[in-house]
């Protein structure tokens, strides 16, 4: 383009992105519309992973369909079974014992430390940082055994049923040991890669002021969790859950909006989950951890909302004659991944993929429905 002619039309190229990305755990398309290397719109679809498990579940005896809620995520699965077995629990009026909600927190904050190495692990190979994000795979691999320890897998633990936890989920002295020696090794860990990452002057530059989001920008795109945590807006629905209240912890915000203060969010939210695994452990209730005399009856759709890793997960469903009716969810990435389109305008080409993945999208979860059009 010759910069002395007036009145030139600019052309607007379309730079597509995916559904394979190098730098993208999960298959999914972008296109970034652009002009002289900066985003001026962009579109991201989902689905490619679709598998229709809201349909899969329509029928299903409730426990089996609580089961399957695992299987829509590997980093997310005690989320799903948890909420989902919450809502069978409200629905059908089962009063959960003590000690298994203390073991359901203990694997919802592993799964949170879980996942949030694994996204700073993520992070810093997009920023080509290989060594960081290989010493974050390192980390993290004490958090997995304890999952597997507990749980019996590494990945899907199946800790949640109706009533409380399986009863190869006990804590036994072995275990609670294992724990506590677990998060003291995490805390050291961590706390020294946490130095050393926010101290590394060309990582700093390099998501200083990207991908920014403003907060009204957040709030008006319905962001949640972290995402909306890294705009200042101080909102963890852990503060509302019955399960947390006897739990101290700080919420943690940030006020740049960009995707510095996206990685520091959860970068200190790992030390508050050490901290209620700690609480969790130093005062787990005696008693039993299953309650399985209740009664199977038809319920109307119940709700349950709670805080995971990525921000609110939503389980919903009714009960008739003991199987699933009507199952809806929806996971924090679906309203996250939108306002990121939304992050990538203005920044050069090369920050796009940055912008995307800083919400820590889970395509996985996303691409979990089927939409049924009637003609």
């Amino acid at each position: 383009m010759d910069d002395n002619k007036p009145n030139q039309t600019v052309i607007e190229a379309e730079v597509p992105m995916g559904t394979v990305h190098p730098a993208a755990l999960e298959p999914y398309r972008v296109r970034l519309f652009v002009e002289d290397e900066i985003v001026r719109d962009a579109e991201i679809t989902v689905g490619v992973n679709h598998r229709g498990v809201e349909r899969i579940m329509e029928g299903l005896p409730v426990e089996k369909a609580n089961s399957l809620t695992e299987k829509i995520c590997g980093i997310c699965s005690n989320s799903h079974i948890w909420n989902s077995c919450l809502v069978g629990e409200k629905a059908l009026d089962i009063e959960v014992p003590e000690r298994a909600q203390y073991i359901r927190i203990i694997m919802e904050e592993l799964e949170r430390l879980h996942s949030h190495c694994l996204y700073l692990a993520h992070g810093n190979e997009v920023l080509g940082h290989g060594t960081f994000s290989m010493r974050l795979f390192y980390i993290r691999e004490t958090v997995m055994d304890l999952l597997g320890m507990i749980g019996g897998n590494r990945v899907q633990y199946g800790a949640s049923i109706l009533g409380g936890v399986r009863p190869r989920c006990e804590l036994d002295d072995n275990r609670i040991q294992q724990l506590k020696d677990g998060m003291d090794l995490m805390e050291e860990r961590l706390t020294a890669f946490a130095d050393r990452f926010v101290s590394d002057p060309m990582i700093m530059s390099r998501i200083t002021n990207v991908g920014v989001i403003s907060q009204e920008d957040a709030i008006r795109l319905a962001c949640t969790g972290p995402t909306l945590r890294a705009t200042g807006v101080k909102k963890d629905l852990r503060t509302e859950m019955k399960e947390y209240e006897p739990f101290d912890f700080e919420v943690i915000t940030q006020d740049g909006g960009d995707v510095k203060s996206q990685l520091l969010v959860r970068v200190f939210e790992i030390p508050e989950s050490i901290k209620i695994i700690r609480q969790a452990i130093r005062d787990l209730p005696e008693g039993p951890i299953t309650n399985r005399s209740w009664e199977m009856k038809d319920t109307p759709l119940t709700k349950s909302y709670i805080e995971v890793p990525r921000g609110t997960l939503y389980h919903s469903y009714a009960l008739e004659d003991g199987r699933v009716r009507h199952c809806v969810i929806r996971t924090p990435s679906m309203a996250n991944i939108g306002a990121m389109q939304h992050a990538c305008i203005g920044h050069h080409i090369t920050d796009a993929q940055l912008s995307i993945v800083q919400c820590d999208p889970c395509f996985t979860c996303t691409d979990r429905a089927i939409q049924i059009i009637k003609i």
